[in-house]
C-alpha cells in the first residue's frame, strides 16, 4: 500500500488536520512524526503555501520533499500585499529592496533555470514587474537593466 501525497502547507505551519490529516490518516505513517518534520523543512517559508510530497511505504517509514513557492507568493509575502496590481505599468502595490529581491533570488533559485544568484534575481525581477512591484522605486524593468550593465553584481554576488 505505499503510495505518495501532495499537499499545499503553509510554511512551519503545518498540523493533523485538513488537509495533511485525511490524506495520512489511512496510512501506516505516523501523522504526527510527518508533521513535525514537514514543519521543520518548511520554518523558513513561514506561513507561505510550500507545496510538500510524502513518500510512504508499508512498513510505516516515510520520505517528504519540499518544493519551493510560487515566485509571486514569495514576492507577496516578502512584500506584504495580497493582490498584484491590474495596470502593473502604472500602479505599482509595493516595493522592494535589493537585499529582498536577493532574499527571494536565494529561496526560489533551485527551480530557477538561473546559474547564479544574479541571473536568479533577474527572474525574481520579471515577476514583480508583471505584478506592479517597484525595486529600490524604480519600475522593474529599468532595474533589470541596471542589473545587466552590472551596477548591482556587488549586492547580487552569491
Amino acid at each position: 500500500m505505499a503510495g505518495t501525497i501532495e499537499v499545499l502547507v503553509p510554511g512551519g505551519q503545518a498540523n493533523p488536520g485538513p488537509p495533511l490529516g485525511p490524506e495520512l490518516g489511512p496510512t501506516p505513517v505516523d501523522v504526527q512524526a510527518v508533521v513535525q518534520e514537514i514543519n521543520d523543512q518548511t520554518e523558513a517559508f513561514d506561513g507561505t503555501e510550500v507545496p510538500v510530497t510524502v513518500d510512504y511505504d508499508d512498513d510505516g517509514s516515510f520520505s517528504i520533499d519540499v518544493g519551493v513557492p510560487p515566485t509571486a507568493a514569495l514576492i507577496k509575502d516578502e512584500a506584504g500585499f495580497e493582490t498584484g496590481s491590474g495596470e502593473p505599468q502604472k500602479d505599482f502595490v509595493a516595493d522592494l529592496s535589493i537585499d529582498q529581491v536577493k532574499t527571494i533570488a536565494e529561496q526560489k533559485h533551485p527551480d530557477l533555470l538561473a546559474y547564479d544568484t544574479r541571473n536568479a534575481a533577474k527572474e525574481v525581477v520579471g515577476t514583480c514587474a508583471s505584478m506592479g512591484v517597484t525595486i529600490e522605486g524604480e519600475d522593474a524593468r529599468e532595474f533589470k537593466e541596471r542589473v545587466d550593465d552590472g551596477e548591482y553584481d556587488d549586492a547580487l554576488s552569491a
